[in-house]
């Protein structure tokens, strides 16, 4: 096996094969989100070119994200059930077929099935719980690190398509700028069957940092679908899990929703190019990058509750600043820096806080719920902005909300108390019935 003879040569030059294992699952995350964004880019070339109107691409849009979301829960029994390589290697390959098939459509309806249903099925079975299962099974030691490198992949996607993408838009048409997606996911397929490993043991090792002679972890058995819904049922009772759920309903609306989907757009609208607006969005994922791998670190020595606050805080004051903003290149990358270093920031508080209050058996499967609601909120802010710039021709009213919204959930996430997490009974771990 590929993966057996690579983690050999690795180790022999003292590099542990987590690392490789870790690496393919951030370009794979990666990939994915480039493919999630896109369309962000596409907005407006679609609509000239078959005279869709916002509303109706961001209906499509709007889907793509709830699917992303609501697949959450339900990714770690898939991944459990299939294995990560199996799982990766069919969401790649099946947002690569979704985005090759779209450039041949023509209705809307066909748009909703590709890029609806299909984007949103395959970036869902590699969203954050994917991230959580590699660095759970692989890792002992530097788990914060890679937790917070495999989240910020989401918006290093973006830094690395998107300016490429609107170029190739602007000198080759919309078609043309889908194929370095394409080729990129189908890559991470391959990569995925041929190098990932099921476990460390699989490969003859023990997960990065685990002391010498620890014994090797016990097969996983065999996950059964209704345990994401008992785990909800147990949370729902729970304070502290409407309130994770209602600001990162939230997180979604401001970040994914509104700005990843319709900054081009709102960009075009101020006389700014969709290629210099693409670099702006591309920086704000450069920011990002640097802000969340910061902001893991700052979750494991200062309180989650004041690092939310302050996160919240000032997204909703840079979305209530952005309408009076001179859409200049300078006025925007001054945006993109105050905003970019926030943008999905708010994740590792929140893992944190989901499992103070939940205990760490039940925190993937609780986080994986939150995210839901995350994404639900990008759908809700995907459509709803997209809708309120046809009627009213403008997006202010959107960047309005979404800023008051900012500011709700910074003083509402004070409302969390610290307590001891719950025990774990109540809901049974995967494989029991």
């Amino acid at each position: 096996m590929l993966a057996n003879r690579l983690a050999a040569r690795l180790e022999r030059r003292g590099i542990h094969y987590a690392w490789a294992v870790a690496a393919i699952t951030f370009v794979a995350m990666l990939v994915t989100s480039a493919a999630l964004g896109m369309p962000g880019v596409l907005l407006q070339p679609l609509s000239r070119e078959f005279g869709w109107s916002t509303a109706e691409l961001s209906a499509v849009f709007a889907t793509r994200f709830a699917l992303y979301g609501l697949l959450g829960p339900f990714a770690a029994v898939v991944l459990l059930r299939y294995g990560v390589a199996r799982v990766v290697a069919f969401a790649t390959a099946l947002i690569a077929v979704a985005l090759l098939l779209g450039t041949r459509m023509h209705d809307i309806d066909q748009a909703f099935v590709l890029w609806g249903l299909g984007l949103g099925v395959g970036s869902g079975l590699t969203a954050m719980v994917l991230g959580a299962t590699v660095v759970n099974r692989w890792f002992v030691q530097r788990r914060g690190l890679v937790m917070g490198l495999l989240a910020a992949s989401s918006a290093t996607g973006q830094l690395v398509f998107l300016p490429l993408a609107a170029w190739l838009i602007e000198h080759h048409g919309w078609r043309m700028a889908l194929l370095p997606v394409v080729a990129a996911t189908a890559l991470v397929s391959v990569l995925a069957l041929l190098f990932v490993a099921s476990s460390p043991e699989a490969v003859g090792q023990l997960p990065y940092g685990a002391a010498p002679g620890t014994a090797p972890a016990a097969s996983a058995p065999r996950a059964d679908w209704g345990l994401p819904f008992r785990t909800l049922a147990e949370a729902v009772r729970v304070p502290t899990f409407w309130v994770l759920a209602a600001t990162f309903f939230i997180c979604g609306l401001s970040t994914n929703g509104l700005v990843q989907t319709h900054f081009i757009s709102l960009c075009g609208d101020h006389g700014l190019g969709p290629v210099p607006a693409a670099s702006v969005l591309s920086m704000m994922g450069a920011c990002d990058l640097v802000g969340t791998t910061l902001s893991g670190y700052l979750s494991d020595r200062f309180d989650n509750r004041k690092l939310l606050f302050m996160y919240y805080g000032l997204r909703g004051l840079s979305l209530l600043w952005l309408p009076y903003l001179q859409f200049t290149l300078s006025g925007l990358a001054l945006f993109a820096v105050f905003y970019g270093l926030d943008w999905i920031a708010t994740v590792p508080p929140t893992v944190k806080l989901a499992g103070a209050r939940f205990g760490p058996e039940r925190a993937g499967l609780i986080f994986g719920w939150v995210f839901a609601a995350h994404q639900l909120g990008a759908a809700t802010a995907a459509y709803g902005a997209g809708l309120m710039r046809s009627l009213l021709d403008t997006y202010s009213p959107s960047l309005f909300i979404a800023g008051i919204a900012c500011l709700g959930a910074a003083l509402a996430i004070l409302l969390v108390r610290a307590k001891p997490p719950l025990a774990p009974a109540p809901v049974p771990a995967f494989g029991e019935r």
